[in-house]
């Protein structure tokens, strides 16, 4: 097993989505040098569309001579991920069934390059410098495209058996509208809540309590947000509803964890941080003592920063 520590130089990390790729360069003490956020390509005949677009953007990313400066780069991506191939493979919330990344960016760059999914990355960088900064017992949950988790449980990193424990999206939080999971489940917690799978709910709620809209007006997450906060009744009917989802996979978290801190980051919790965080308080299960819960203070730059962590920390490398 390679336990070879990076220490010395700087490190690129990448954030890979479902609808963006960030890419950051990263001095070893944390500091985030320079940074770019371009869409994750959605056509081409396989992943590896995706993996030559990161290549390209990192070798973008850098300025001449930079590249001798790299030490390592760390990938962090939605999951599922196989740390022992470097893939992602048959995640929901990607366009193609198997993305090949680690050897790749390897070959390409000649530094070591070591894999972890986007929330795992998410719980390091909150625990090293975001707000559950020193917490032993923390829990890192994004709301984005998807919804994911990683947690720290007395001090130690859950990874599981392959990397993927913590794919709390996929919690089973409702049996009254069964709604269709991307992954092929039903009633999974990312097909009511994600910022993908909201206006979906939207519809069979509606459709259940016999309301009728405008296609236009409920076709983003941010358009149904929209009408909550002007005022309309059945939006924030909807939103009430939404709520009671969220606090049952918050209450699941809870159960499984018990965390001291949960931090709530991506862009439908960053934005609606008072409806979302109102809500779950509202509907959540009171069975164990209540953590905090929190907005990220690092504006969605958590995944980047636990990647470099990893990155540089612990192994390049899964044999």
């Amino acid at each position: 097993m390679n336990t070879e520590r990076i220490t010395d130089k700087n490190i690129i990390a990448v954030d890979l989505g479902g609808t963006h790729t960030r890419i950051a360069l990263i001095s070893d003490d944390g500091v985030i040098i320079r940074k770019k956020t371009t869409l994750t390509p959605v056509k081409g005949d396989s992943g590896l569309e995706v993996t030559k677009h990161i290549i390209y953007n990192i070798s973008d990313l850098l300025s001449s001579g930079e590249v001798d400066s790299i030490g390592c780069i760390g990938i962090c991506s939605a999951g599922p991920v196989d740390l022992k191939s470097g893939k992602v493979v048959n995640s929901p919330n990607m366009a193609f069934p198997e993305i090949d990344l680690t050897g790749p960016v390897r070959e390409k760059f000649c530094v070591p390059v070591a894999l972890i999914n986007d929330c795992r990355a998410g719980v390091l960088g909150e625990q090293k410098y975001g707000t559950g900064a020193d917490s032993d017992n923390i829990t890192y949950i994004t709301i984005s495209t998807g919804i994911g988790g990683g947690a720290i449980v007395n001090g130690t990193l859950i990874l599981g058996r392959d990397g993927n424990a913590g794919e709390i999206g996929h919690m089973i939080v409702d049996g009254k509208y069964s709604m269709p999971c991307h992954c092929g489940g039903y009633g999974h917690w990312e097909a009511y809540a994600s910022g993908r799978n909201i206006p979906d709910f939207f519809r069979k709620w509606a459709k259940c309590n016999k309301i009728a809209y405008d296609e236009k007006c409920i076709n983003t997450s941010e358009k149904i947000f929209e009408l909550y906060y002007n005022g309309d009744q059945s939006a924030q009917e909807f939103m009430d509803e939404l709520g009671k989802i969220n606090a049952a996979g918050i209450s699941n978290v809870i159960i499984a964890y018990s965390p001291e801190i949960i931090v709530l980051d991506g862009p439908v919790a960053r934005n609606h941080e008072d409806i979302i965080i109102a809500s779950i308080r509202k509907y959540l299960d009171r069975y164990l003592k209540t953590p905090d819960i929190v907005v990220s203070s690092l504006k969605g730059d958590a995944p980047l920063l636990g990647t470099s962590l990893y990155a540089k920390n612990q192994i390049c490398n899964i044999k």
